[in-house]
């Protein structure tokens, strides 16, 4: 049909995966789905599913529904350190590269967090003679510039810098996730004029009982970490110390896997903190159960300056829930939170103290928070409209 797309979307992450990059594809293609014009296809190349070794999800290599077919790549056993993920890379690129072999697309699209899928977008459109529409979901360069700041692997930070102007000059519309980004792609790459469709908030949390049963807060009172616990999130800088603070008054439980586990627990162990569980990351359903138990989510980013321009997908999630929040973060994400959340209790990451004080606010709060013009303004489905229609537009 004349008006049909061809789409291919690269994705490291896909569902059944768990990622903030997997949850905004999943979101993007039933946009997509209801936009595209009869006769289009897209093309989901992504990865089996890798993102938690302690949680494995079971897939089928292919998927094929007739306007979508979904192609996962086998990946070698990683376990988040740099060399494995860079291994992991590696056999993803070279499944792409053979799979995209003498094929066309009218589109192509790159979501990425760590520059290499978005270089491998890039390198894929050029090869195929297709536009490339480049989604920045984090900015590689900059965290890469404070992770390793002692690190001798520093030395190959100018050629990662060179990778992003080129990947940002090739492609031909550039989505920014966090309009804290545009100062730093704008120096890399001025001639775009960059959307920015941020993450919101999945159907799942949008109408939670929890939503509706949250008013006083038990003694001692639960706080849930829920995601990631990599350098990024720095648990282990901040919550041992916070936790040994607030023994008697709260307990933590924290659900997730990462780099940093070990070394979080470790930290634990050595402060004598007895009032933090951990337990291994979960489904989404199992996931709201946990929401459901808390009295407080919690949430962090490490004290790095790349992390001052970042808005987390983590932030839509738990305010859907019209819990308590407790928020360690920075610059842009600390702004976005005064300013949308402001019943949320936000302090310096990496500051113990300054946590304890704010977690005794939530505490001592009676109201309860309602968040139903936040739900209303920020609906994933709604964002991922508007993006797919950016997408679409991109074949004229």
């Amino acid at each position: 049909m004349e008006n049909a797309l061809r789409l291919l979307i690269l994705s490291f992450y896909y569902p059944p995966d768990l990622s903030a990059g997997s949850f905004r594809v999943k979101a993007l293609v039933e946009a997509l789905s209801e936009a595209l014009p009869a006769g289009s296809e897209i093309d989901v190349l992504t990865t089996m599913p890798n993102r938690y070794a302690s949680l494995r999800r079971e897939a089928a290599p292919e998927e094929d529904h007739g306007w979508l077919r979904v192609r996962r790549i086998e990946l070698p056993a990683h376990n988040s350190g740099m060399v494995d993920q860079a291994r992991a890379f590696v056999a993803y690129l070279r499944g792409v590269r053979a799979a995209t072999a003498e094929k066309h697309w009218d589109v192509v699209f790159a979501t990425s967090s760590r520059l290499m899928t978005g270089a491998l977008g890039a390198h894929i459109a050029r090869r195929v003679g297709a536009p490339l529409y480049l989604d920045v979901r984090d900015l590689f360069t900059d965290t890469m510039h404070d992770v390793l700041a002692n690190n001798p692997m520093r030395v190959l930070l100018p050629a990662f810098r060179l990778l992003e102007r080129r990947t940002l000059a090739r492609a031909a519309r550039v989505n920014l996730v966090s309009a804290g980004f545009l100062p730093h792609v704008k120096a890399a790459e001025p001639k775009h004029d960059y959307r920015v469709f941020m993450n919101g908030i999945d159907e799942e949390f949008m109408d939670l009982p929890v939503n509706r049963a949250n008013s006083g807060v038990s003694a001692p009172a639960l706080v849930v970490y829920a995601g990631n616990i990599g350098e990024g999130q720095g648990l282990h800088n901040i919550l041992p110390e916070a936790a040994v603070a607030a023994a008697g008054v709260a307990n933590f439980r924290v659900v997730g896997d990462g780099g940093r586990r070990v070394a979080l627990s470790e930290e634990l162990s050595k402060r004598g903190a007895k009032n933090v569980e951990l337990l291994p990351p979960v489904p989404r359903d199992e996931l709201i159960r946990h929401y459901e138990e808390a009295d407080i989510l919690f949430l962090h980013l490490n004290d790095y300056d790349a992390f001052r321009k970042v808005l987390p997908s983590k932030l839509f999630e738990y305010a859907a829930t019209d819990k308590r929040m407790l928020v360690g973060v920075a610059g842009h994400a600390a702004d976005f939170v005064r300013r949308e959340i402001p019943d949320a209790e936000v302090f310096t990451p990496c500051d113990p103290a300054g946590m304890s004080v704010s977690l005794r606010r939530l505490i001592d709060t009676k109201t309860a928070p309602r968040r139903d013009d936040f739900r209303a303004r920020f609906g994933r489905r709604d964002v991922m409209r508007r993006m797919a229609a950016d997408v679409i537009s991109l074949k004229d």
